[in-house]
């Protein structure tokens, strides 16, 4: 048993005689099923915990009350209908704004009872992580069940941000409430990628701390590309002259710490090295003869002999053995840092000009075998070699199934799952139509780092002084297009929300669809910008993938998100994640009056 936060009074009366919607507490995501009582709030008092001693649950409802205690939180937008405006050309309209006044209070919360059937779960793949969470009229106490301590986590979660301060520095809970919550996913996440450039312990903690209060589950760690090779690895302790500096390594020790960290918070972590491309620092250090075209020019301005689409170029030789002893070991030192049942291999793409730098692949060719027979040995031979290193369910990208170039040529076995970047809902189609489980991270909707313009440098596309298309609009690179950015546009909160992306698919093959994870590739991406370009955009998604973005007649709630999501992220600042402004302050504090649409059911039928 445990006591947190003082005791505040309690006294009687109604808060609200309406209905659900007068509440100003909106937790995000929302949950399945969440229903408002109306005999009047709860002042809560010094909460005491009585729940099965389990560290991670203890830990979990700590952080919890500390935060609405030290926070005092008052939404920051809230809910309410678009006001009335006057009919065109009056330019004014009249206010409906009220001020939420709160009454006395029915009754004072001080314990909160939690019930867990299943207190040795593990954290892997497709754990429970359901709850319930009831506050009864008249109740002194918060009742929570669930199956794992990990559905509890998400409980306190949900409690943390329907415990609100009345305005005078009283914390209440504002009406009876029940909530039956469980997510519609098993994977729901973002990807770090450090091997660009490098992210600091502190900004992991950060976008842990952004995860979990949005109930997110996994974080795919990008750990390493040809640009750099941040990781200690003993096994080849050389591999590290290839970080950024001896101050930009991820020791054991950081390892162990941020794996420590995630999963205090419920949070899986899917480590990802991508192999065979994607290939240079830090390979190359343990032997030279194993790699390709490493000191090749990547060729964008001769595009015929691109050897990489970004630099620097560099894959592994998948006809040199060497190859495989050392990304086994390498494999295999990884999968013991790290405690997931999961792991990444990479495996995008791969360029067949790259390999006109190997002498025994250019030979391979020759032979008339092709591009996806060389695919399909790397398939055949490195596959056994990691599972007998450390079986673990292995992911890869689409590439190794569906690339048009780099596709393997035979059999890609069915247990590895593979994350669909490309063409959208026609690439789930066809991947969950061969039977093989998916993640969703299509460019189109869930790139959170598109429409940034290029980083190349000596880049004579933007030395354009007047509109080469001024007469007829046309968009072109500098005007109204990409601007050097591949997957152009930025993917605002609203287009990732709106991402049907099982749309079309059989039952069975909704059934292999595991969940999204939106990537947050680093080209230009460290510390100063991290959690703004990732937050709060990576709620929408946390939403999306938790109870959808429907609600119960099947329409768009897109319009209903806007506000909750605008006040998470004024949550997400004050919990110490810099998330970005998503709209004008003005926005917030009038809801509906940035609208595109008056009409609130403008999205219904989409």
């Amino acid at each position: 048993m445990r006591n947190f936060i003082p005791a505040l009074a309690s006294t009687a009366a109604a808060l609200f005689a309406g209905h659900a919607e007068a509440v100003a507490a909106n937790p995000l995501p929302k949950p399945a099923n969440i229903t408002w009582g109306t005999a009047g709030a709860f002042s809560v008092g010094t909460l005491s915990l009585k729940a099965p001693d389990h560290d991670v649950l203890q830990d979990g409802f700590a952080r919890a009350t500390e935060a609405f205690s030290e926070l005092n939180w008052i939404p920051q937008a809230t809910e309410a209908p678009a006001r009335k405006f006057e009919a065109f050309p009056t330019p004014t309209g009249t206010a409906s704004k009220a001020k939420r006044q709160y009454g006395n209070y029915t009754g004072s919360l001080t314990s909160v009872n939690v019930q867990i059937a299943d207190t040795r779960a593990a954290l892997q793949h497709g754990v429970d992580e359901s709850y319930t969470l009831e506050i009864a009229p008249g109740s002194s106490s918060i009742e929570i069940t669930a199956e794992t301590v990990y559905g509890a986590l998400h409980a306190f979660t949900t409690l943390q941000q329907i415990v609100i301060n009345d305005g005078s520095n009283k914390l209440i809970v504002e009406a009876p409430v029940s909530i039956q919550d469980a997510p519609l996913y098993p994977v729901r996440g973002i990807m770090v990628d450090s091997g660009r450039n490098f992210i600091s312990k502190k900004k992991m903690f950060e976008q842990i701390d952004g995860m979990a209060l949005s109930k997110l589950n996994v974080l795919h760690w990008h750990m390493v590309d040809a640009q750099s090779w941040p990781l200690e690895i003993k096994a080849y302790p050389q591999m590290t002259e290839d970080a950024y500096s001896p101050n930009e390594v991820y020791t054991h020790a950081t390892i162990s710490a941020i794996v420590k960290y995630a999963a205090a918070r419920g949070i899986r972590i899917l480590p990802e090295v991508d192999m065979p491309g994607h290939a240079n620092s830090g390979w190359k250090q343990v032997d030279r003869g194993m790699m390709a075209c490493i000191d090749s020019w990547w060729s964008n301005d001769n595009w015929a002999t691109h050897t990489a689409v970004e630099p620097n170029p560099g894959q592994l030789d998948i006809l040199n053995n060497k190859t495989y002893e050392v990304t086994g070991k390498v494999y295999k030192e990884l999968a013991g840092l790290f405690p997931d049942s999961w792991f990444h291999i990479g495996g995008d793409e791969l360029h067949m000009n790259c390999y006109n730098f190997s002498t025994a692949i250019s030979s391979f060719f020759a032979s008339g075998k092709t591009m996806g027979d060389l695919v399909q040995h790397w398939v055949d031979t490195a596959i056994p070699n990691f599972r007998a290193q450390a079986n673990k369910t292995l992911v890869m990208w689409e590439d190794v199934v569906i690339s048009p170039d780099a596709a393997a040529s035979g059999l890609v076995p069915k247990d590895v799952v593979l994350q669909a970047w490309n063409n959208g809902l026609e690439n789930i189609y066809n991947l969950t139509r061969d039977g093989y489980r998916v993640i969703v991270s299509s460019a189109d909707f869930m790139y959170l780092d598109c429409g940034y313009g290029g980083w190349v440098s000596n880049d004579p596309r933007y030395n354009v002084q007047t509109n080469p298309n001024k007469t007829d609009g046309t968009p072109n690179f500098n005007y109204g297009a990409g601007g050097g950015s591949w997957c152009a546009p930025y993917k605002t909160w609203q287009r990732i929300y709106d991402y049907d992306f099982t749309q079309g698919l059989s039952a069975a093959q909704k059934q292999l669809v595991q969940g999204a994870i939106a990537p947050l590739w680093s080209e230009q991406v460290d510390d100063t910008v991290i959690s703004g370009k990732m937050w709060p955009r990576a709620a929408a998604l946390a939403e999306l993938v938790w109870s959808g973005n429907r609600d119960a007649t099947g329409a768009k709630r897109t319009t209903e998100l806007t506000q909750r999501i605008l006040n998470f992220r004024e949550y997400l600042v004050a919990s110490g994640v810099g998330a970005a402004p998503l709209m004008p302050k003005f926005c917030l504090q009038n809801p509906h009056e940035c609208d595109l649409f008056l009409d609130q059911a403008a999205l219904h039928t989409a």
